[in-house]
């Protein structure tokens, strides 16, 4: 693990310039002071000392336990995924995938060679939903998607059959709040993200799906229903055996693990063979006497929107950005975490991509280099908190299992997917860093965070393949 430096507050000196009158000084000054203070609380407010995030970690492993001894027992799901066999890097044949997670899904097929080759090769391809199928009826939705499913598999294996008259086998990721009964079965609780297709709430999303495959005549069977979170995890396991977690950083927050089934006390009947079952934590609810709801802190979704609030009230208190027209300023989530992310990272001398962002996004003009310097500290700020407190989760997930400093130093891997991760570097490697300054010198030398790309395909077609009957 790296070691804290990278994590350290942007060191920023705000100085004032005492130009012009007399009164045009005091009042230059009298801006900068009231701006400062706004800072000033808000670096205060949004102070992460290991104090802090070492309690947030035991609170999460806590929940976590609770969460486990009984359905609705914690803040944190904790829901089973019926996943007891994650991909081992010895499959081996044709697999599919499909992700449906918003307006457009994705059909994938992976072709698996053994422990040797792992994959041979991989297609895809992307389809828009039209959007009246996202509000008209369940048989029409599912109907479009298996023909567009069909159409890729034609195209694909053109030429090729299944060995020995075998069903091809699909995993099917799907990013919507599912109840679960088993690995390839889940009762849609609620539609989100812009659809509204009353007559598939409470009805099995893989049946629905299951059935319009056979009117399209596809002999494919889904051997898995996942989210993205346990799709990280199964794309890392492939690779790496010591894979103990999936996590996504993105939009939104999730994580997913492998527990011991013997150490779910909820869990009714027989326990698989395994002896494993991988657990979907919807820990986006996660909240504590330490800080409100986890995920509003540290997903894509909201970072940019607290900067905004941030900047408007510096606006509004100081004056600093001026005369302006605040109605964009105004304008919930007209900051994204993409703009917050380009400021944070300018390293041109009189950051000139804050002065750009600030006028495109924000119409805000002439910024003298002090108030620039600001920004940046805020975003800083901003990004910084999230990043500790994701550390602290992943800590929380160590604790829970026991890989938080024991004795055994056994090698354990945190596979992390999501744009705020992927793309937000100073979010990174303060996340990382972190983590090891919670860990410790010793027990983070066994601990290693990996970037995972494309859990929510290639992990849905891999846990196809582990489940390949």
């Amino acid at each position: 693990m790296d070691n804290v430096s990278s994590c350290s507050p942007v060191a920023t000196h705000f100085s004032i310039r005492l130009s012009g009158t007399g009164i045009m000084a005091a009042v230059e000054v009298e801006v900068e002071v009231e701006a400062e203070k706004v800072v000033a609380e808000l670096r205060e407010r949004c102070a992460t000392p290991a104090s802090l995030l070492r309690d947030v970690a035991a609170a999460m492993a806590g929940e976590m336990g609770a969460g486990l001894e009984k359905e609705g027992g914690s803040r944190v799901k904790m829901l089973l995924s019926y996943v007891d066999k994650l991909p081992t890097g010895r499959e081996e044949g044709l697999f599919y995938g499909l992700d449906l997670g918003g307006t457009n899904f994705r059909v994938l097929k992976v072709h698996l060679g053994g422990s040797k080759k792992h994959v041979v090769n991989s297609e895809s391809r992307e389809v828009s939903i039209p959007p009246h199928l996202m509000s008209g009826t369940s048989s029409e939705l599912f109907g479009f998607i298996a023909g567009e499913l069909g159409k890729f598999v034609a195209e694909e294996e053109e030429g090729t059959d299944m060995p020995n008259g075998k069903k091809k086998e699909l995993g099917f990721t799907f990013s919507f709040p599912v109840r679960q009964r088993s690995v390839a079965s889940g009762t849609l609780v609620k539609w989100t993200k812009a659809f509204s297709i009353d007559d598939a709430v409470g009805e099995d999303v893989v049946a629905e799906l299951q059935t319009a495959m056979v009117k399209q005549g596809l002999d494919m069977h889904v051997a898995a229903l996942i989210n993205d979170a346990v799709g990280t995890l199964a794309g890392a396991r492939y690779y790496d055996e010591d894979v103990v977690a999936g996590v996504i950083f993105g939009t939104g927050t999730n994580a997913a693990y492998v527990e011991k089934a013997n150490a779910i006390p909820k869990w009714e009947g027989e326990l698989p063979n395994s002896g494993d079952m991988v657990i979907n934590m919807e820990w986006g609810n996660f909240y504590s006497s330490h800080l409100p709801i986890y995920e509003k802190l540290t997903s894509g979704m909201y970072l940019g929107e607290i900067v905004r609030r941030v900047l408007l009230k510096l606006s509004l208190q100081s004056g600093i950005f001026g005369s302006i027209d605040n109605s964009k300023l105004k304008t919930r989530f007209h900051l994204r975490t993409p703009h917050i992310s380009a400021m944070h990272h300018d390293e041109t001398p009189d950051l000139k991509i804050v002065a750009e962002k600030l006028h495109q996004i924000l119409e805000i003009t002439h910024t003298s280099l002090e108030t620039r310097k600001m920004v940046v500290e805020i975003c800083d700020i901003v990004a910084r908190r999230a990043a500790r407190l994701a550390a602290a989760g992943v800590a929380g997930i160590l604790m829970k299992l026991g890989r938080n400093g024991g004795i055994d130093n056994q090698r354990s891997v945190i596979a992390i997917d999501g744009g705020l991760f992927e793309h937000y570097t100073k979010f990174r490697e303060c996340l990382e860093s972190t983590l090891g300054e919670l860990l410790g010198e010793e027990a983070s030398k066994s601990v290693a965070v990996k970037h995972a790309n494309d859990g929510s395909g290639i992990g849905a077609a891999l846990i196809a393949a582990s489940q390949s009957r």
